[in-house]
């Protein structure tokens, strides 16, 4: 017998062979499962004729309730499948929510913030940057930046007390790591910086990940230089091979802002039923969607949208929002796996010049 037969009548009777978005809901209308499909009919009444045991069996054993919404192409359902997963962590679904192929760079969001190597972004008010391919090597360059710097790296749970916080307690506070004896962490646990300073260099590191700072190269250029000149020459290998790494890294985040860079274009997608869409595309997030303009009028609000989305100051080089960096990736990958697609975009000043109104 089929899993919940009233279901599966609902999704013959009254669901289209069209793109779109479903999702199954359970007990107390919990989220389940979030999904899409060139042809919703198609894939809903799959699940109802998968055998015992399977996964799509038990989702449709489980499931009280379908929804679902047409959407006109492949690209904006894949789009708003994984902004759905993304937000409502659905416990059937594995895609988008767990598994990360790239790394970031997370400065945290703390009185005393930490340089953190993560395999996925979260609504936690951090800042990310990213992504980069090499997961592994990241968890060193990243802790090596937080030593250049005098960052910690100590669990978040640490009592901070910056130097220049006004406290009952008065005296010496012991460090509580190794790091604050070695001088490689400015060290908030006991009192030594100010947050002032402290802050300045979490400053610099994020401009060094926006590609708008070299200080840590120069510290690490000069610390080699310094000991090189008093012939501790294994010091200097050490500081050599940290500088090698950490200027791989910078390479890694100009070619990474060069590939969202190649990510700024409109793209025309064709829709269901010739319902055309125009994405207008910058660093790899989608800023506009517009019905693909087939008269003058349309043309005309086109190329005004076209403007305000493409003209507005460039903000350069920065973190990224959870959101914002898992929309890059799908984006990226979209064309990736689709490269044909690029005949269908165009760059915004080619397609103001061809297609603006007389």
């Amino acid at each position: 017998m089929h899993p919940n037969p009233a279901l599966r009548e609902q999704v013959r009777s009254q669901v289209e062979d069209r793109p779109g978005v479903y999702r199954f809901f359970g007990p107390g209308d919990e989220l389940l499962y979030v999904g899409k499909s060139v042809r919703v009919r198609t894939r809903l009444l799959s699940y109802f004729r998968a055998p015992r045991g399977d996964k799509a069996w038990e989702l449709a054993h489980e499931a009280s309730s379908v929804a679902w919404d047409y959407i006109p192409n492949e690209f904006a359902a894949l789009v708003r499948e994984m902004k759905l997963i993304q937000r409502w962590q659905p416990r059937f679904n594995v895609q988008h929510k767990r598994r990360r192929i790239y790394a970031f760079v997370k400065v945290t969001r703390e009185r005393a913030p930490r340089l953190l190597p993560v395999t996925r972004v979260a609504e936690d008010g951090a800042t990310y940057y990213g992504p980069f391919p090499r997961v592994g090597a990241l968890v060193r360059t990243v802790r090596e930046l937080s030593h250049v710097l005098g960052l910690r790296d100590c669990p978040g749970s640490t009592p901070i007390f910056f130097g220049d916080q006004l406290e009952i307690f008065q005296g010496h506070r012991a460090p509580r790591c190794m790091r604050a004896d070695l001088r490689t962490c400015l060290a908030p646990c006991c009192g030594r910086p100010s947050s002032q300073d402290y802050l300045h260099a979490v400053d610099v590191a994020r401009r060094f990940l926006e590609g708008r700072a070299h200080g840590p190269l120069r510290e690490v250029e000069e610390r080699m230089g310094d000991a090189a000149g008093r012939m501790d020459f294994e010091y200097a290998a050490l500081l050599r091979d940290r500088l090698e790494r950490l200027r791989a890294f910078r390479d890694d985040l100009v070619a990474f802002r060069g590939r969202v860079e190649d990510l700024t274009f409109m793209y025309r997608v064709p829709g269901f039923g010739g319902d055309d869409r125009l994405y207008l595309l910058r660093r790899g997030r989608i800023r506009a969607v517009l019905p693909y303009p087939k008269g003058r009028r349309a043309r005309e609000r086109a190329a005004r949208a076209v403007e305000d989305v493409y003209g507005e100051r460039d903000p350069g080089p920065g973190g990224l929002e959870p959101e914002e960096a898992a929309e890059i990736l799908l984006v990226a990958r979209w064309f990736r796996l689709h490269p044909k697609e690029r005949r269908r975009t165009m760059s915004p000043e080619r397609w103001l010049e061809e297609r603006r109104p007389a």
